[in-house]
């Protein structure tokens, strides 16, 4: 059940025993249906989640406007840092595109886990690290790439969006309308 998770976790550190052991007793199995939300606007985020299959779409609401800010496929991680860290309600939706299954760390645990787990710890400051320079990322492309540049770059760094997510909502998270991404694809395949 945890294969996923632990063959990702492995990529970035050596676990013991013991630490697959803490791994397995504290994220919890959760369940999912396309259409329902992790996390909503106002709830605290309180957890961290491993997404074992399904898709995670993260927007916040703009003028009541839906403003996609990334979109979560399995084998990764998803959670508010801003809301987690600083005890504050969270700004974002989290919400399930495909049907889902998380694995998912209260806080209360994974901080129990990185005081007693040096491995564990380690391992959660290199998935912050990653977090962090994916936000970066997205944030330099929509600031100064046109919109070409930005299709472009996430077809090659991240294909498998264009199999899994409806292209209105890769549109709203390259910044520009559906219509102008399908002008880019097919000028792109020409």
């Amino acid at each position: 059940m945890y294969d996923n998770l632990l063959k990702y976790c492995s990529k970035f550190i050596q676990f013991k025993a013991l630490d697959i052991e803490a791994i397995q007793f504290n994220f919890k199995p959760i369940l999912i249906k396309r259409n329902d939300f992790l996390l909503k606007e106002g709830n605290m985020c309180d957890f961290i989640a491993f997404v074992n299959s399904g898709v995670v779409r993260h927007y916040h609401l703009k003028d009541g406007k839906e403003i996609t800010c990334d979109i979560t496929l399995h084998n990764n991680f998803i959670t508010d840092f801003k809301s987690l860290t600083q005890n504050i309600p969270s700004n974002y939706y989290f919400q399930v595109l495909k049907d889902a299954e998380l694995f998912v760390i209260s806080k209360s645990d994974l901080y129990r886990l990185y005081a007693e787990n040096r491995n564990i710890e380690s391992f959660g400051r290199i998935m912050a690290e990653h977090v962090a320079q994916r936000t970066i990322d997205i944030a330099m492309s929509l600031s100064s790439e046109k919109p070409e540049a930005r299709v472009e770059k996430l077809i090659k760094q991240r294909p498998d969006l264009f199999q899994e997510v409806p292209q209105r909502y890769l549109a709203n998270l390259l910044g520009i309308s559906p219509e102008s991404l399908s002008r880019i694809r097919a000028r792109r395949k020409s």
